[in-house]
């Protein structure tokens, strides 16, 4: 004769410990909701002023507000995404070097430098870019306009000081590829070891192997770090507004001294000697720069989620 003892019910009680922590971190997240949006509801409120201002009533406008902030969210938009073009391949390419390829001593000083990079302010990039990196490329962006000026990207007055959109958007490249490799560095790390090493065993080579194992299983970690970045970029202020020489106009030219502001280099240096409606102008900018930024998140969000889905699916 067997006996059977009926399960347990009733809720299990939780340690003080555990109690302590689930409370801690729901905390936490409602913190970051609720600031996420406290900043919103005060952009919003303080726009609404500037959205409707026009030269009449805020000096800093020479028309409506839409004609001012559209060459900056333009060119925050430009100079971004060019920075991001470049920093992304470099940064994926030296993250699956340390991850894969370097000898462990190598990789593990490569990995102190990439996390030094991270931590260089912003002030230093801008000094760099403007002392050594606007002269050092002011000879090819001659060179390039000279030979391939039919190239629209080209074409154009070239700046005899090297401070265009392009050198900004370098700037930007160099500031997030710490980022992006450091994430990347640690996804690439987590790939299973069963699928790189049964990849191996078929009579793939290291670079199939990487390209069938290690890339399917990060990417995901790929559009979530390249998105941090991005975000990165459309935020800078320092570097920008010391590298970058303004006219305010709306083109796709890389190598002209006329070249698109961006919305946070563009606060930083009007909002000391704004007043009256111009401050709200200038949140306004800054409520614009939110909503691009919280619709690049959502749409990388977006992709991610597709990409797990349809993994699974297969």
């Amino acid at each position: 004769m067997t006996t059977t003892t009926a399960p347990a019910t009733g809720k299990v009680k939780q340690r003080p410990g555990d109690r302590w922590f689930s409370g801690t971190a729901l905390g936490a997240g409602v913190m970051i909701l609720v600031t996420l949006a406290a900043v919103a509801i005060f952009l919003i409120i303080q726009s609404i002023p500037g959205l409707t201002a026009t030269n009449e009533t805020a000096s800093i406008l020479t028309g409506s507000f839409w004609e001012y902030v559209w060459p900056l969210a333009f060119g925050t938009v430009w100079a971004s995404f060019l920075a991001l073009l470049m920093a992304v391949p470099l940064a994926v390419a030296v993250a699956l070097f340390i991850s894969h390829y370097a000898p462990r001593r190598l990789a593990q000083g490569l990995g102190y430098i990439v996390d030094l990079l991270a931590a260089v302010p912003s002030v230093v990039f801008g000094l760099w870019g403007i002392l050594v990196l606007a002269p050092a490329v002011q000879p090819v962006y001659a060179w390039l306009n000279a030979n391939m000026g039919w190239f629209p990207l080209f074409s154009g007055t070239v700046s005899s000081t090297g401070r265009t959109i392009f050198t900004a958007a370098i700037v930007l490249a160099v500031m997030v590829v710490p980022i992006i490799t450091a994430i990347c560095r640690e996804i690439f790390l987590q790939t299973p070891v069963l699928h790189e090493e049964a990849a191996l065993a078929l009579g793939a080579t290291r670079w199939e192997m990487v390209r069938m194992a290690v890339f399917p299983f990060g990417r995901s970690g790929i559009v979530s770090a390249s998105m941090l970045g991005l975000g990165r970029a459309l935020g800078e202020t320092m570097a920008v507004a010391m590298v970058l020489s303004v006219a305010n106009v709306v083109t796709f030219q890389l190598f002209t001294s006329e070249n698109p502001g961006t919305i946070p280099a563009n606060i930083a240096l009007t909002f000391p000697e704004a007043y009256g409606l111009n401050i709200n102008v200038l949140i306004a900018t800054g409520l614009i720069l939110f909503i691009v930024t919280f619709a690049v998140n959502a749409i990388a969000r977006w992709i991610v989620s597709r990409r797990k889905e349809f993994s699974g699916a297969n």
